[in-house]
């Protein structure tokens, strides 16, 4: 490592002020993966259908998406630790209120408060970690975050299998209030950032005209295709009115003060690409937790514990990944070549998981997960690192919402889409005699044994099938890639440069400023 890259703090001063920040990225990992496994049984419970199961996750993935580049703007103009800890409540109250839920439209309006609070963990994580380390020293400490991932992912449906199977799945929605008080404790004691000041003017309008057009595109993938035809009067409506919004949105950020996302951020390729990529690998990551708790326990016959102790080779992949490959990255300097090869990983397990039926042994399936999650641990972490390398530090919090928010994107219209395929798939291959042509989401156990096989073979091969369309995603971030240059990795903190910044400041105005 070259003399300029060492660090202003000590790794460990970096680890204390980072213990707050990654048990609260623990607590949003842990929201979205515990409820996982517990989902088919939860949605059996309250009644719901293959659509509201999908809804259950597509309105978190919704809140998260139109609310992150909100709280990274956020980020640019007010004090970050003070916002992350309001994310952690809001995060705490959607909690509390979810595991009160008496129907799938109540759980479904919990999710969205919890989406809200997490939006904000993912969009500050990221923007805190870039005060604190240089990019070039950034690669090994998000590859302490991606094993944060990893251990939330794992221990989050294993967890969620345990507590659902023992207490209820009401359990679930607590369970991540105590982790969630103990990191505002954290962050409290230990988080210590300049405070930023200056004339702020929050672009509300591009807020509200990006949230809009957002939602309707994502509400419209959603129901399209079950509650009204893909064309029809309210696929028109509902396409006319995102465009119409999100070109008033455009609008709106080109004549903005301080728009919520600058433009001139586009200007730069290499955020188009890693923007482009997020995209993918949302739709990747998000699509593979959700429909690999359906098949483990909907095509496998598996228990929530089971499901969830079956997916530990895929978080295994993606925390090895994520951890030896970010230590490699800060240590060389060189980025771009793990990313093409967690591009091609992507891609096979992908491909491989789209090649599963009912039958699949547990050993290959081990194999395929493993090698996705692979795929992922390098990739995640490592596009929101060509981002914060590439834009200027003013914009470290727009810039780093961006590539969450598209992430989120990817995922809640990937999941929605290929939701909708699956739901298509299922009924299509059981028919209405053995589903009651109603729609819902079966309870395996109690169905007689020739309707039960009826309806594994329609959900691993409906699955399967999911896992297959999604396989061409992993070949664009790989052609996308082979066109990113690769920009050295800087050697400043956020930290640093708000020092020199200020000591340039005191240097040119010598005269006390009032207290």
């Amino acid at each position: 490592m070259s003399p300029d890259a060492t660090p202003t703090m000590s790794h460990r001063a970096v680890l204390t002020a980072l213990s707050g920040l990654m048990l609260g990225m623990f607590v949003a990992i842990l929201s979205s993966t515990v409820v996982t496994t517990s989902l088919p049984r939860i949605v059996s419970d309250l009644g719901g259908s293959q659509s509201s199961y999908t809804w259950v996750v597509t309105s978190t993935l919704l809140a998260l998406t139109v609310s992150t580049p909100i709280w990274g703007k956020l980020a640019d103009l007010y004090d970050r630790k003070l916002l992350v800890q309001t994310g952690l409540t809001i995060y705490v109250l959607g909690s509390i209120l979810g595991g009160l839920s008496q129907s799938m439209e109540w759980l479904i309006g919990c999710r969205v408060l919890q989406g809200l609070g997490v939006g904000g963990l993912t969009a500050l994580v990221q923007v805190i970690l870039s005060d604190l380390v240089s990019p070039r020293e950034r690669g090994r400490y998000a590859g302490y975050l991606g094993a944060v991932f990893g251990v939330g992912t794992v221990v989050g449906p294993l967890l969620g299998g345990v507590l659902t199977d023992a207490v209820g799945w009401r359990s679930t929605f607590y369970v991540g209030v105590p982790f969630a008080a103990i990191a505002l404790v954290l962050l409290q004691r230990t988080l210590d950032l300049p405070r930023r000041r200056g004339e702020v003017h929050l672009d509300w309008a591009g807020a509200l005209l990006i949230a809009g057009g957002v939602s309707s595109l994502l509400i419209w993938v959603s129901l399209a295709g079950h509650d009204f035809a893909w064309l029809s009067t309210w696929t028109a409506g509902l396409l006319t009115l995102s465009a119409a919004l999100l070109v008033a949105a455009y609008v709106t950020e080109r004549r903005a003060r301080q728009p919520l996302i600058p433009l001139t951020l586009f200007k730069d390729r290499a955020v188009v690409i890693a923007t482009l990529c997020s995209i993918c690998v949302g739709t990747a990551m998000f699509g593979t937790t959700v429909f690999l708790s359906q098949y483990m326990q909907l095509a496998r016959g598996m228990s929530p514990t089971e499901s969830g102790l079956l997916t530990i080779p895929m978080v295994v992949g993606l925390f090895l990944a994520s951890t030896i490959i970010g230590r490699r990255i800060s240590a060389t300097g060189r980025y771009k070549q793990w990313m093409i090869t967690g591009a091609a990983l992507l891609t096979a397990g992908l491909a491989a998981m789209g090649t599963m039926d009912e039958t699949t042994s547990l050993v290959e399936l081990s194999a395929f997960m493993f090698v996705l999650g692979a795929g992922i641990g390098m990739l995640m972490q490592n596009l929101v690192l060509v981002v914060q390398n590439a834009v200027a530090h003013e914009d470290i919090g727009a810039g780093s919402s961006v590539v969450a928010m598209f992430r989120s994107l990817g995922g809640a219209i990937g999941v929605s889409a290929l939701g909708a395929v699956l739901a298509t798939h299922v009924a299509t291959s059981i028919g209405a005699g053995a589903s009651g042509g109603d729609g819902a989401v079966p309870d395996i156990s109690a169905l007689p044994e020739p309707a039960r096989r009826v309806v594994e073979h329609a959900y691993g091969t409906g699955i399967a099938e999911v896992f297959l369309l999604a396989a061409p995603l992993g070949v664009v971030v790989l052609l996308a890639l082979l066109t990113l240059k690769e920009v050295p990795l800087g050697s400043r903190s956020g930290i640093d440069i708000a020092r020199e910044r200020a000591a340039r400041t005191a240097a040119s105005d010598p005269t006390p400023t009032p207290a």
